[in-house]
């Protein structure tokens, strides 16, 4: 074992790391140490063309119900949002009027609760960063607990690695910084390591929902539930339809040699080879992000293979201090829940409508979700009221961060009408606007405030 294993395990094991933790730390660095790491190549899949779609599926309501009754909801909690300038939890962003993402995933639950009478534990996977936070806020909500279970799990930590010796970096200026998470698909160690997997099954639950946090499109299904409960599969996955918009998402493909659903992402591609991933007509579904897993088939997964499922690793490079690009770089490991596909012999993929992908990435889309473009339903779920939804580009210089956002869409502009909104320069939008066609507001050099009530033409 290297010294700087060596190292990192006992900084690990130091700071409360679970046993599956520092099995899983160990099985990548030493991939990180042999740099390993291939390209998923054409000829080695074939595209996947023909999943069953949920809008086509039959499933008996009262199937559907028992389902729905022994499901379990994660929401991946883990973000802090740094790409829009946020140092806190993303979900704790206002998403309509007041009520912030987890304000809506909350009323979804509830609602179908009720509707479908099951249990239906709700818990996020939180970071260290955001639990607090995200704890604080949930504590007005005495109804969301089910009995014993906790309303969240923490997700691992791992420290980050200097580029020369792969040694666990120091910072005493801040040591928060010296650790990182180990991407979503640290899912599956957390969820043994922290017991929930046990006390899930224990308590008579056999399939788990998981999604991001940002996405207000993936709430409780009765009849994707009862779907996945009929199909016999351990593993499923939502893909949506592809458009030229979504050509550098991840897709799904079956693996040659043994028929297997394998996720291709972008790092997975050879760059001479990228004309077939960004082709949409060849690979005509993206991966949603969206899993559905058999919870008595990960326990007999994660016993087979010793909590090590062997996901293919990222090797992410940033700097310790991620708002200072002048501190020394680093390494973070991580792998994706997503990929997980390949372990699960049997595992399936089911198309779903656009409604069940709205992920909030950047303040393009976050303009999208506050606008009139979408309604809350009875329901709690976010829907469209436009047969299409318009496209929105904001100038990154002066709408990228939240704060400037913020400070500069006083009033979110009326997008029903729209067919797409750029903005190109500093424009606020002081007052009421409506969106009409296609609308481009221009670089005028200097800060303007829009002020005709519709822009655009149809």
């Amino acid at each position: 074992m290297s010294s700087g294993l060596d190292r990192a395990r006992q900084k690990m094991a130091d700071a409360g790391a679970t046993e599956a933790a520092l099995d899983v730390f160990t099985h990548y660095y030493r991939e990180l140490e042999s740099s390993g790491g291939g390209f998923i190549r054409e000829d080695d899949i074939e595209p996947l063309t023909d999943p069953p779609r949920l809008a086509s599926v039959d499933v008996d309501p009262d199937a559907a119900q028992e389902a729905l009754s022994r499901t379990v909801l994660i929401k991946l909690n883990g973000g802090l949002g740094t790409s829009m300038g946020l140092d806190g939890p993303k979900t704790l962003l206002p998403v309509r009027g007041r009520k912030t993402f987890l304000d809506v995933i909350v009323a979804q639950v509830l609602h179908a609760r009720e509707r479908y009478d099951a249990r239906l534990p709700l818990l996020f996977m939180n970071s260290f960063r955001t639990r607090k936070a995200t704890l604080e806020h949930l504590d007005a909500y005495d109804e969301l607990p089910v009995g014993d279970l906790p309303i969240d799990f923490l997700q691992g930590f791992e420290p980050k690695l200097t580029v020369d010796g792969l040694e666990p970096v120091e910072w005493p200026a801040d040591p928060a910084l010296e650790w990182c998470p180990p991407g979503h698909g640290d899912i599956y160690t957390a969820l043994v390591g922290t017991g929930i997997l046990d006390q899930l099954l224990e308590d008579g639950f056999r399939y788990v929902s998981i999604a991001n946090g940002d996405n207000l499109g993936a709430g409780p299904n009765a009849t994707l539930a009862g779907w996945f409960a009929q199909s016999g599969a351990p593993y499923a996955a939502e893909v949506c339809p592809r458009t030229p918009n979504d050509r550098k998402g991840g897709h799904l493909a079956v693996r040659k040699s043994d028929g297997q659903l394998i996720l291709r992402d972008t790092a997975q591609c050879a760059p001479e080879e990228m004309h077939f991933f960004t082709d949409e007509d060849r690979h005509p579904y993206f991966h949603a992000n969206n899993l559905w897993i058999d919870l008595a088939a990960l326990k007999r997964l994660m016993a087979e293979r010793r909590n090590v499922l062997g996901l293919p690793l990222i090797r992410n490079h940033k700097t310790v201090d991620p708002s200072d690009p002048t501190s020394p770089e680093v390494v973070q490991m991580e792998t994706a829940m997503g990929a997980a596909i390949e372990v699960f012999p049997g595992a399936q993929a089911i198309a779903v409508e656009r409604d069940r992908f709205l992920p909030v990435k950047t303040t393009n889309e976050l303009m999208l979700v506050r606008s009139d473009a979408f309604a809350l339903g009875a329901d709690a779920r976010l829907l469209a009221t436009t047969e299409r939804l318009p496209g929105v580009s904001l100038d990154k210089r002066f709408y990228g961060l939240l704060p400037d956002f913020d400070a500069r869409v006083e009033y979110v502009p009326s997008l029903r009408e729209a067919h797409s909104l750029t903005v190109e320069g500093d424009w606020t939008f002081a007052e009421p606007v409506t969106v009409v066609g296609d609308a481009h507001l221009e670089d005028a050099g200097e800060p303007r405030t829009v002020e005709d009530e519709v822009i655009g033409q149809a």
